[in-house]
């Protein structure tokens, strides 16, 4: 039995949401999730994390 040693990253809380797309993008969602092999919850967080690194990115060059 493996007993847990305080190592690894702490998880945030999960909260959820809904979400209201087209069917084109359920579709575009679907497919990049197929050819991903992952989950369409999987490739929907992704997409956002790369979206909002890319925001703050912005946000640091305009403040230079």
């Amino acid at each position: 039995m493996r007993f847990y040693k305080g190592e690894g990253r702490m998880m945030q809380p999960i909260q959820r949401v809904n979400l209201d797309v087209t069917a084109g993008m359920l579709e575009e969602l679907d497919r990049a999730a197929r050819d991903l092999n992952i989950s369409r919850q999987a490739v929907i967080k992704t997409l956002v994390r790369q979206a909002l690194d890319q925001h703050y990115l912005a946000q640091r060059a305009r403040q230079l």
